[in-house]
């Protein structure tokens, strides 16, 4: 990849743009998008506008959101256009919702009355639901067809399909009654008719289902691509994985942010303002030092008691960092396992009473460790002086406590 990225930094240099389409025709989309991220910004504009106009609309869609904003800006209002056409329902929505209002509303005059009408429609719906992922193209066929005629039906307006790999079966209203998969019309007689090949089995998403419903679905079925239907069962588009791995991996990196204490950042970490960037972590920190001020002040009570014995002081910070390690476990776990679908609101007393009974075990392993570690230095120090039991007694206490 290096090699190549430099033969083409060279030929950008020497304007060789013939070499450049060249070298380009041999690259898949998603490679070709990879090359023009890693070269300089002045000249990412200027190896997209050597690409095909058709190779140019698929390289188009595997770029980030920031190098396709900063095209956008870049190109011509035709370029432009001839683009956002050719793009992917879904992809072009995911884009379009990412861009200030005004933007979206230029960029939404460009396109076709059919894309336009397509996109208005998408977009439509709520932020986080599976209406906003889907994709109106897929190939549907009737139950009294035979399968040469779904074949050809394929041949005919299978290269809009986002996927050939299932078929969807809906009735007279448009309503899915089955899915099938493609394999079982190649290897079925011609003359068969799609309903001997039924089994009137399938798995759907409602347009208004919320992402996780859809992560979750896809984990239990195993497929490519799932059907979507409204609230009445009418099929209106597929959503395919790629979509629902990209929001998945958007919402566990939200999720691991919080984790970590700070808002979930909604920009790149390199490309989120100092400011933005400061506001977003600044809250949970103050909040954590004021709770830590509070710790502080209900010591105060117990400093007559802490003079009276100067080496328990010693072990405070042991005894905070073990709670607040046992509490980030707790943390990551349960958050983890709600992310899963494996633990739910209605099991918050299953989770406290699990946790309650784990931190007490824990509590005392560390209690058992820091008691034997005290009376093993006392016998070789005498840093605990005469009452190192009851030093080590109390650390020991505490540290289930």
């Amino acid at each position: 990849m290096s090699q190549l990225q430099s033969e083409l930094q060279a030929a950008v240099r020497a304007r060789d743009f013939t070499g450049l389409r060249e070298s380009f025709k041999k690259l898949p989309p998603s490679e070709i998008a990879n090359l023009i991220c890693r070269i300089h910004t002045d000249d990412q504009a200027l190896l997209f506008r050597v690409l095909p106009r058709d190779l140019a609309s698929k390289t188009f869609e595997y770029l980030p959101r920031a190098e396709q904003e900063e095209l956008i800006k870049s190109m011509g209002q035709e370029e432009v256009a001839a683009i956002l056409n050719s793009m992917a329902d879904d992809d072009r929505t995911t884009l379009l919702e990412e861009l200030p209002g005004a933007v979206t509303k230029q960029l939404l005059a460009l396109l076709s009355d059919e894309e336009r009408a397509s996109a208005v429609k998408l977009l439509g719906y709520p932020d986080s639901s599976v209406g906003r992922l889907m994709t109106p193209h897929y190939i549907a066929v009737r139950p009294g067809w035979t399968v040469q005629e779904v074949l050809d039906h394929v041949r005919a307006n299978g290269h809009d399909s986002e996927t050939l790999n299932m078929v969807y079966v809906v009735d007279e209203a448009g309503m899915l009654v089955d899915d099938i998969r493609m394999r079982s019309f190649l290897l079925a007689p011609t003359n068969a008719h799609v309903s001997e090949l039924m089994d009137n089995r399938y798995d759907a998403l409602k347009a208004m289902d919320d992402h996780q419903t859809a992560v979750n679905l896809f984990r239990r079925t195993g497929l490519f691509a799932l059907p979507v239907t409204d609230t009445d069962g009418v099929l209106i588009g597929i959503v395919t994985i790629d979509d629902v791995l990209e929001v998945a991996e958007t919402e566990a990196t939200r999720d691991i942010q919080k984790i970590g204490g700070s808002e979930a950042l909604d920009e790149p970490y390199m490309e989120i303002s100092f400011a933005r960037m400061v506001r977003k972590r600044a809250g949970w920190l103050i909040i954590l030092f004021l709770s830590e001020m509070l710790t502080a002040t209900a010591m105060g009570f117990f400093e007559e008691e802490i003079a009276r014995a100067v080496v328990l002081a010693l072990f405070v910070p042991l005894i905070i960092s073990s709670g607040g390690n046992s509490g980030s476990q707790a943390a990551t776990l349960v958050i983890r396992a709600m992310a899963l679908g494996e633990v739910r609101l209605r099991d918050w007393w299953r989770v406290m009473r699990r946790e309650v009974f784990s931190g007490l075990v824990l509590g005392g392993v560390l209690g058992v460790i820091g008691f034997l570690r005290i009376t093993v230095w006392s016998a070789f120090t005498d840093i605990y002086g005469e009452h190192w039991l009851l030093v080590a007694l109390t650390i020991g206490i505490s540290l289930v406590g």
